[in-house]
């Protein structure tokens, strides 16, 4: 209390005794997979897809990071961390399935150089690159790389083809052009540079590529170095967690299904741990319904509330078909902005899909629903939505996508605003306190639908009183708020029940 000495009026702030509880966030993915470019191994929050493209790049053949990406943002998803794995221990690109330079660009090789083009270089005009002498004033050893598009020079880069640091010349062109990019072939036949040397860009006949062999560590890493998904137990902002480049290795014979069992329970043990986010999990390609159940019940088996299913993959056109994860991510973003993460993401459009790759029947999505297995389906005049919000839970109280969700976001949201109830003497003031503010955010929830209820008696309770905190646990330093929510629950299955009976035919006379 402060000291008053002296006459006059004095003006105090007071505490109102009730905090506002903020609902937290709930649609911040985390993707896990293989890169152009970017930092290995390091979560890193992007945006827009400008920005990923600007730090991980862009579209590459046998990897799907960079499609679900797109899809995410595409289907309406906001921020979201990207880990990029493939790291070996000299610091080196290991296990991606793709080359430097994607098969099908315009390239040219001169010496031991190889140039490929942009997409902003190749589209209005042939371009070619030339040998010249470098300028006066270069550093020794220095080769000047000329770059045309027909007879006019476009750009200009000089840098040295030996040693590393800002004047290489695979680093002056990877910070400088906007048309080519190089790598330098060791052990290349046509040898040293030479003044004079030219070639124009041509895309090549497209070759079949052999990915390398990963493991189960490249995805899931450890927690204590910061690798893999594991490294994103560090981050509390994620709510759900997707690798689409799991099924793609598997796709192209890099992972076994072993390997997927182990790299998935680990995506569920890791999402279980951390209590706040979701798995959601691919299906192998090319399985039908029959195939797909056997998987999801005798090879997987997986049982969890914290792990959703979806299948099948998404065709984005020209026989190209991708991992659902990332639409689906996306789908949930959209879904909890315009109507609350209470309402099941399903019956949603799936923005950017062309076809599926597997038209099922009612009968197949009927045996496939009761396993969690959220099927997504093509309907005349109605486009291609995603058709089930189920868990991978036995449990019929956590049967529910939107169930789980709910019960992640309300209690991220009070533990994060109440932390001010800590060290705060523990007695009836404090309880009452307590209730005021969980039941003001709970009556917020209720009156957006998330809770069930005509009232707000009847969608929850809190109680927070000398019954919850006996003596006992006031000694041991305790204070014990028990609430009780009732969710909304989809509607699932919507029935009907339509009768025939004999209406009046008697006309009233005038």
């Amino acid at each position: 209390m402060p000291s008053y000495l002296s006459p006059g009026v004095y003006v105090e702030e007071v505490d109102s005794g009730s905090r506002p509880i903020e609902g937290v966030g709930t649609a911040v993915a985390a993707f896990v997979g293989l890169a152009e470019k970017g930092p290995f191994d390091s979560p890193t929050l992007v945006a827009n897809w400008t920005q990923f493209t600007a730090t991980f790049g862009g579209f590459m053949a046998n990897t799907s990071l960079a499609q679900a990406v797109f899809a995410y943002f595409q289907n309406g998803g906001g921020n979201c961390y990207i880990v990029r794995i493939g790291q070996d221990g000299s610091g080196s690109p290991n296990g991606s399935p793709h080359r430097s330079i994607e098969p099908g660009a315009a390239q040219a090789e001169i010496g031991n150089v190889k140039a490929v083009a942009l997409e902003s270089g190749s589209a209005d005009g042939h371009l070619s690159v030339e040998i010249a002498e470098p300028d006066e004033g270069a550093p020794e050893g220095s080769v000047k790389l000329v770059v045309k598009r027909g007879d006019e020079v476009v750009e200009t880069h000089t840098g040295t083809v030996g040693g590393r640091g800002q004047h290489n010349l695979k680093t002056v062109v990877a910070n400088d052009s906007k048309l080519i990019k190089i790598e330098v072939v060791s052990g290349q036949s046509g040898g040293e540079l030479v003044p004079g040397q030219s070639a124009a860009l041509v895309a090549p006949a497209p070759t079949a590529e052999v990915p390398s062999t990963l493991s189960s560590e490249d995805y899931v890493g450890k927690v204590e170095t910061r690798t893999g998904f594991s490294g994103l137990e560090a981050i509390d902002d994620i709510t759900m967690v997707a690798i689409p480049d799991l099924m793609t290795a598997y796709a192209q014979k890099a992972v076994d299904l072993d390997t997927v069992k182990q790299v998935q329970l680990a995506m569920i043990a890791h999402c279980e741990l951390m209590g706040d986010r979701m798995a959601i999990l691919d299906t192998p390609p090319g399985l039908n319904a029959q195939q797909i159940k056997q998987w999801r019940t005798e090879t997987a088996g997986y049982d969890s509330k914290y792990a959703a299913m979806y299948w099948p993959w998404v065709g984005v056109g020209k026989g190209e078909y991708l991992p659902p994860s990332g639409f689906m991510a996306g789908i949930w973003g959209r879904n909890d902005d315009t109507r609350g993460v209470h309402k099941a993401p399903a019956n949603e459009v799936v923005r950017g899909a062309v076809e599926i790759e597997t038209q099922i029947t009612r009968n197949e999505h009927d045996m496939l629903n009761p396993y969690g297995i959220n099927c997504i389906r093509a309907f005349p005049g109605r486009g291609i939505r995603v058709w089930g919000a189920r868990t991978l839970s036995s449990d019929p109280s956590w049967r529910y996508l939107n169930i789980r969700r709910l019960f992640n976001y309300l209690e991220e949201s009070i533990l994060d605003g109440t932390n001010w109830v800590v060290f705060e003497p523990n007695d009836p003031a404090l309880w009452a306190r307590l209730r005021r503010t969980i039941s003001a955010f709970l009556t917020n929830e209720w009156r957006r639908g998330a809770l069930f209820g005509l009232t707000p008696d009847e969608a929850f309770f809190v109680k927070c009183d000398a019954e919850t905190n006996p003596a006992e646990g006031i000694d041991a330093g305790e204070v014990v708020c028990q609430i009780g929510v009732a969710p909304v629950k989809p509607a699932e299955f919507v029935i009907f029940r339509l009768s025939q009976y004999s209406g009046g035919t008697s006309l009233v006379a005038e």
